[in-house]
C-alpha cells in the first residue's frame, strides 16, 4: 500500500521530467537531423568534426574550465572562513543576493564598470596606471563569470565543510600533523563531494555561455553556446544549432557521471 501511494506521489515529477526534460531533447536530437532545407541528413554531426567547430569545442571547454578553477580557488577558502566565522547567516545572504539580480542586468553594470569612461579606469587614471582596455578581453570575460558563478561554488563546500566533524581536525593535529598536511589528509578529502558538486554546478552552464561572451568578451571569445545562438537566432540554421545543442548535452552527462558520487555504488557493492 506503502509503495503504490509513493508511486502516485511520482507522477508530478515524472510528467514534468518528460514534458520539459525528455521532450526538449527530444525535439532537439529530431531537429539535429535536418539541414537548413529541411532535408535529412546526418550532415551536421560530420560538419561539426571540421576544425572550425572542434577549435570551438577547445575554447569552451578552457573557458570552463578557468572559470571552474578560479571560482574553486576562492570559493574553497570562502566557504572555510564562513564555517569559522560569526553570523554565518548573514554572509550567506550577501553571497546568495547577487545570485537573485538578473544576468543582463549584472552584465550592463560589468559594462559600465569596465568600460573606457567607466569606474575602473577613472581608478587607474588616478593612480597613474592611465585608460586600459578592460572591457571585451578574456580578462573581463572570465572574471565577470566567476563572479556571476561563485555563489554555486560556494554553498556546496560550505555544506561539506559544516558537517565534517571538527574532533577530526584536532584529532589530526594532536597527532602532530601541521595544518597544511591536516588539510591536505583530512579536510579536503572529506570534503571532497561539496567540491565536485560545486565544480559541477559550475562547469557545466560556463560550458554553454552565449550572453555575457556577446556582452562582455564581445567577439574575442567564440564558443559552442555562442554558435548555438547565431545558428538559431543570425542563420536559421536550426539543424547545426541543434547538432550542437546535442553534442553539448552528451559531454555534459559525461562530466556527471565522471564526477557524480560513487559511495552509493560502493555501498551497494
Amino acid at each position: 500500500m506503502m509503495s503504490r501511494s509513493r508511486n502516485i506521489f511520482l507522477i508530478p515529477y515524472l510528467i514534468w521530467m518528460v514534458l520539459f526534460v525528455v521532450a526538449p531533447i527530444l525535439l532537439i536530437v529530431y531537429y539535429s537531423l535536418f539541414d537548413v532545407d529541411g532535408a535529412f541528413t546526418f550532415g551536421n554531426y560530420t560538419k561539426f568534426l571540421s576544425p572550425v567547430y572542434l577549435q570551438m569545442t577547445l575554447n569552451s571547454f578552457w573557458y570552463a574550465f578557468l572559470i571552474t578553477a578560479f571560482s574553486l580557488l576562492i570559493a574553497y577558502p570562502t566557504a572555510y572562513w564562513l564555517t569559522r566565522t560569526k553570523h554565518k547567516t548573514l554572509w550567506l545572504l550577501l553571497i546568495i543576493l547577487p545570485s537573485w539580480i538578473n544576468l543582463l542586468l549584472k552584465a550592463y553594470a560589468f559594462i559600465g564598470l569596465f568600460g573606457t569612461y567607466g569606474f575602473t579606469n577613472k581608478v587607474l587614471e588616478l593612480v597613474g596606471i592611465g585608460t586600459q582596455q578592460i572591457l571585451f578581453t578574456d580578462f573581463s570575460f572570465v572574471f565577470v563569470s566567476v563572479y556571476i558563478f561563485i555563489p554555486f561554488m560556494i554553498l556546496p563546500i560550505y555544506n561539506a565543510l559544516e558537517e565534517m566533524n571538527p574532533s577530526l581536525i584536532y584529532a589530526s593535529r594532536d597527532l602532530g600533523a601541521s595544518a597544511l598536511g591536516t588539510f591536505r589528509k583530512v579536510v579536503f578529502p572529506l570534503t571532497l563531494e561539496g567540491v565536485k558538486a560545486g565544480c559541477q554546478a559550475v562547469f557545466i552552464p560556463a560550458l554553454s555561455l552565449f550572453m555575457i561572451t556577446r556582452l562582455i568578451a564581445g567577439n574575442r571569445v567564440i564558443t559552442l553556446g555562442t554558435a548555438i545562438e547565431q545558428h538559431f537566432l543570425v542563420t536559421q540554421d536550426w539543424g547545426m544549432g541543434s547538432a550542437i545543442a546535442v553534442v553539448l548535452i552528451i559531454a555534459m552527462a559525461i562530466i556527471m557521471i565522471l564526477t557524480g558520487n560513487r559511495k552509493r555504488g560502493l555501498r551497494n557493492g
